[in-house]
């Protein structure tokens, strides 16, 4: 199934990874959203649970091991191209993982990687993916 002009929308994943009061965040290397910060994450493989393509997805964009502790929130990004058709449909689920080992290593679809405070999240300059501010609230304390 392509991703671009699908025929039915496509499960994806996020890896919501939080340490020492940081969340993990990888800059996309890829369309949609190149250039953006986010969580690790992509598409749901055929007879894959969604923590294991989670932790799956986590491994192959940063190296970091971890543990699914289950997911937190479900929402979807659907952007269309100039003649109003459907060019990104995905439907994804935000896994919170407890982080076991490694330090970020972007490889895959990932162009950079590293751990984010909430400051830096907050912070205009950092060009992020939708959610990204929303879904860090969930699992990390945000001043005011």
């Amino acid at each position: 199934m392509p991703r671009q002009y699908p025929a039915h929308p496509l499960p994806g994943v996020l890896a919501l990874v939080v340490r020492n009061g940081c969340v993990l965040m990888v800059q996309r290397a890829k369309n949609p959203d190149r250039g953006k910060w986010g969580f690790p994450g992509g598409l749901v493989e055929l007879g894959e649970t969604v923590a294991e393509a989670a932790l799956r997805e986590l491994r192959e964009e940063t190296g970091i091991v971890a543990e699914a502790e289950g997911v937190i929130d479900v929402f979807e990004v659907i952007t269309r191209d100039d003649d109003g058709l459907v060019r990104y449909h995905f439907v994804l689920n935000v896994v919170s993982c407890r982080w076991r080992a490694g330090e970020p290593v972007a490889a895959d679809d990932a162009a950079a990687a590293g751990w984010f405070a909430p400051a830096a999240i907050d912070d205009p300059a950092l060009p992020c993916s939708v959610n990204v501010g929303r879904l860090a609230r969930m699992v990390l304390p945000f001043p005011g």
